[in-house]
């Protein structure tokens, strides 16, 4: 049953194409989106199936999303960024094939309780904290942290080392630099396989690129640098926004739009009352001005975003109730709202409701 007017289309042929854009950026590397979140809010079992003929692997942040993959029958490798954080966790990765990411020295003291109990062994990579201080073992820990996996007898041969950057979207920021260089001064004679660069720093940073690639964002055709656009890296918006205009009104001099009456009529002015807002995971801080595309134009905000609707100019567009625009998608870019929203498109992405219609086109 349809609760809401508003409709998510997420584009199968969009999250390919991407992928093929990561491939051209790095070439020598293999390539294993991001499908964290639910796939950043595009649904992870659809995205999952769309793209698992052209990924090489996909990551994580949990167990319990890499469970959702494998429901799909699907046996690409998957890399979970938490880890475990329990003994049982190890037996779900063992009974999975997942590979899980070793950020924390108790992640270490876990594999080496699991070794005595099981003869399994684990696929794992051990994460390096090169400068982000979220996640990962310090430089001075590095060695012995390193050490302790190659002589657990059930720790996998196959280990990665991997890092994550903070600042790549900034080509002008030193950090990614240093990151890159401690990585290396710490692994270039461990001889495994590696992985650092996130979307930003594929497109950025080529240095960065090693044996795989993890695209986040661009992946879903959002923008992942400071200063280009998503179109200019080629691109594509894997998910639009849909809402149709319920009404349309004829505002006189000095009317008033929505709650607080943020915004009132200088002169005449024909508006659009659109079917969605806050509960559909429309921005509420999107301010007036912010741009939406209607019938092949674009037009914008007027007024606060409430729970269920929007409020469009409609000056020089033609228009009709029922007609659909878009909030954001392929003509309205998703960073150009959140730009306008003070907010990132992840957010957005992640936030737009399931109680909006939703279309996967394969």
């Amino acid at each position: 049953m349809r609760l809401r007017p508003a409709t998510v289309t997420i584009h199968g042929s969009a999250l390919r194409h991407n992928l093929e854009v990561v491939r051209e950026y790095a070439p020598h590397s293999k390539v294993m989106p991001a499908i964290k979140a639910d796939a950043y809010g595009h649904g992870v079992a659809e995205v999952a199936k769309a793209t698992e003929s052209v990924a090489d692997g996909f990551a994580v942040a949990t167990i319990q999303e890499a469970l959702q993959i494998r429901e799909q029958s699907i046996d690409l490798p998957i890399l979970v960024f938490q880890g475990a954080q329990r003994l049982k966790d190890l037996e779900m990765a063992f009974i999975h094939q997942l590979r899980l990411v070793v950020h924390h020295q108790h992640q270490i003291e876990l594999l080496a309780q699991y070794s005595v109990q099981k003869q399994h062994q684990l696929d794992v990579a051990l994460k390096l904290d090169t400068g982000m201080h979220r996640l990962g073992i310090v430089s001075d820990d590095f060695p012995d942290a390193l050490s302790r996996l190659e002589s657990n007898d059930g720790v996998s041969q196959d280990m990665w080392l991997m890092t994550h950057f903070a600042c790549a979207d900034d080509d002008q920021d030193r950090l990614t630099t240093d990151q890159i260089q401690l990585f290396d001064q710490l692994t270039d004679q461990v001889h495994l396989s590696k992985t650092m660069a996130n979307s930003a720093g594929i497109v950025e940073w080529p240095t960065s690129h090693r044996d795989w690639v993890r695209p986040g964002i661009m992946f879903y055709g959002g923008n992942p640098l400071l200063k280009k656009s998503s179109k200019e890296l080629g691109l594509q918006a894997a998910m639009t926004l849909r809402a149709p205009i319920l009404v349309i009104r004829h505002l006189k001099v000095g009317d008033a739009v929505g709650y607080g009456s943020t915004w009132r009529a200088k002169a005449p002015t024909r508006v659009g009352v659109v079917a969605c807002g806050y509960a559909d995971g429309y921005p509420r801080h999107a301010p007036t001005g912010t741009p939406v595309w209607v019938n092949g134009r674009f037009s914008q905000l007027l007024g606060r975003v409430s729970m269920d609707l929007v409020v469009i100019d409609l000056k020089d567009i033609e228009a009709n109730a029922g007609d659909d625009v878009e909030l954001w998608g392929e003509n309205n870019p998703i960073d150009s709202v959140a730009n306008y929203s003070e907010t990132i498109s992840y957010e957005l992405m992640c936030h737009v409701g399931r109680l909006c219609h939703r279309i996967f086109e394969p």
